[in-house]
């Protein structure tokens, strides 16, 4: 099967007080897991807050990389090389979660008995990383070897289908690039 295409596994650290509250529980340096379908992620999606101020108005989210929660993130981008049909599948079920966003809740139940290692599925309702490793388990990628109930961006670290193609500050990764062209006289 030819796998010429690309999706993104983005893991971020905001240094949010939910963030390192679950950064404790979890010892996992980073700890928001989203997917992207572009390098410069540009279109990038999650389960988070959709508000910058309160963390608990959250669900399904189209997330900006610009927005003032990443201005000072570090993060780690992953590729996932992908056939056809695949990233078809993947991007569709994206956008038809986009399509109905307001049906979708940010699971934190889920998350919750994650903590205590339960497993516990609600309809509608995702934490970030159990969003990213069921998408792809749905598209029959398993990127973890555990239920995607109880999959943390730790896990995602270490899936063998997910390439490391950078680590460090998000705002470095995504700067856009400048180049300076000399002016020349022309006779």
């Amino acid at each position: 099967m030819m796998k010429d295409h690309e999706i993104y596994v983005l893991l971020t650290d905001t240094g949010t007080v939910l963030n390192r509250t679950i950064k404790w529980f979890t010892k996992d340096p980073l700890n928001h897991a989203s997917i992207a379908f572009d390098r410069k992620l540009t279109d990038v999606y999650s389960f988070g807050r959709k508000t910058p101020n309160n963390p608990f108005f959250a669900g399904f989210v189209k997330e900006d990389m610009n927005w003032e929660l990443f201005k000072h993130a570090t993060c780690e981008v992953y590729c996932c090389k992908v056939s056809t049909q695949v990233y078809n599948n993947i991007r569709n079920q994206i956008l038809e979660m986009q399509r109905n966003h307001e049906l979708y809740k940010y699971n934190l139940i889920g998350m919750l008995a994650l903590l205590l290692n339960v497993e516990i599925k609600r309809d509608y309702a995702y934490f970030c990383s159990q969003f990213v490793a069921s998408v792809f388990e749905n598209n029959g990628i398993h990127l973890i070897n555990k239920s995607s109930l109880l999959a943390t961006p730790g896990d995602l670290v270490n899936a063998p289908d997910l390439q490391l193609i950078y680590k460090g500050k998000l705002r470095h990764y995504i700067k856009p690039t400048r180049i300076a062209f000399k002016r020349t006289r022309t006779a």
